[in-house]
């Protein structure tokens, strides 16, 4: 192994189990985004049998999504010094735990402290995945597998968010949580013959205060680095803003039930999880510096065409695009901040970090703007995210293929 990277020999000896192992990565990654998406659609419905107001049931969603991006900064560090494994299979096996003892919660402030512990706990198998992509493939060939993991993370979102609040009625939230314990239990079996891989660099060096901010220091210390960390928290505002309060949207705006809202939703994430590997083949050769700003201009422009008064069809499909534009944009500059720097679980701890804060903060941000009228809440956003793309085009133009 050289620096944080399996050497050539190494990588083409373990091409069959590492591939392998990506595609188990790939399933974890799926049914942990599917738990943490399939909540925001039942917001109406946790309202109803909580007797809460919808605006206090919906603090459960930013409660899993900073708890889980605080977390991650530790689990980076932690890994970087004494490698990925041990923290990846404490993660999963807490993700299983909690995600059980989730589906005994009482009452709408239990369940949102229950989300906000299942984050803290769960947050060290995706961040460190994504690292793992890092150690296993070179910087050239990262978009494939990258695109992979970000694929299964879309197709979670989508999945769970449609799927999910049209399995309610039938198995009840509480059965659903169950239910992706027991799944995710299957995925922590089939991962373990592969722990020999899940190593890492494992420098062993000792971990102080010190070394910890020399490395951020270092992540953050180059324009590079704060432009690449900017854009990943102002995407993740957007999205998860728009995201959170889709359900919401389709209940006021079109009157629709728990499964109109699922059908609704149905093509979120569908984008992601049909063509990550081919967007990241697209981001290798042709470069990030011109599919990142496309993306930002699309979701932005789906954003505000939500506000007009359209025939459902058209939200329908505004939806899927705006799913498009998250794929366009985030699984690229998670591909940029696998090359910022030595420590890759570090840096990916980070990039965790900021994504999560920016999706629970986007989901607060998003409903603060409901007194004007979602309307208006959907249009700022989606003003924001042009004005981001167009600068984009200019601010990360040296992002080419490497």
């Amino acid at each position: 192994m050289t620096g944080n990277t399996i050497d050539a020999a190494s990588a083409a000896r373990d091409t069959p189990r590492r591939e392998q192992l990506l595609r188990i990565l790939a399933g974890t990654t799926f049914l942990i985004f599917f738990q943490a998406y399939m909540v925001a659609p039942l917001l109406p419905r946790l309202a109803v049998i909580f007797n809460a107001p919808v605006e206090t049931v919906a603090y459960m969603v930013p409660a899993f999504l900073i708890a889980y991006g605080v977390a991650t900064l530790f689990y980076g560090i932690l890994s970087d010094r004494i490698g990925r494994r041990t923290i990846m299979i404490a993660s999963l096996s807490a993700f299983i735990l909690l995600t059980a003892l989730t589906g005994f919660a009482q009452s709408a402030q239990q369940l949102t402290i229950a989300r906000l512990v299942t984050g803290l706990g769960a947050s060290g198998v995706v961040p460190l995945g994504l690292a793992l992509i890092g150690d296993l493939f070179p910087y050239k060939e990262r978009g494939r597998p990258l695109g992979w993991l970000f694929g299964a993370m879309a197709g979670g979102m989508a999945v769970g968010s449609t799927v999910g609040v049209m399995l309610e009625p039938f198995i009840s939230w509480r059965g659903l949580f169950f239910a992706v314990a027991a799944l995710a239990f299957i995925m922590l079996l089939k991962l373990l013959p592969y722990r020999d891989l899940l190593t890492g660099p494992g420098s062993g060096a000792s971990l102080t205060l010190g070394t910890v901010f020399k490395g951020y220091r270092a992540l953050l210390g180059s324009a590079r680095g704060r432009r690449t960390y900017g854009y990943v928290l102002l995407n993740a505002v957007f999205h998860s803003g728009v995201f959170t309060w889709l359900g919401v949207y389709f209940s006021r705006k079109y009157a629709l039930g728990e499964l109109g809202i699922g059908l609704a939703l149905l093509g979120y994430g569908i984008p992601g999880f049909l063509l990550g590997p081919v967007i990241g083949r697209l981001a290798d050769r042709y470069g990030r510096s011109r599919l990142i700003p496309l993306g930002l201009m699309l979701a932005g422009s789906c954003a505000a065409a939500l506000s007009l008064d359209l025939p459902l069809l058209a939200p329908v499909l505004l939806v899927t695009l705006l799913s498009l534009g998250y794929d366009l944009t985030q699984p690229l500059l998670a591909g940029i901040v696998t090359d910022l720097g030595p420590n890759r679980g570090q840096a990916m701890g980070l990039n965790v970090f900021t994504l999560f804060v920016g999706f629970g903060g986007g989901s607060l941000l998003f409903g603060s703007l409901l007194g004007k009228g979602i309307d208006v809440a959907l249009n700022v956003f989606g003003a924001v995210a042009i004005l981001a793309g167009i600068l984009a085009a200019f601010l990360l133009r040296s992002e080419m293929h490497k």
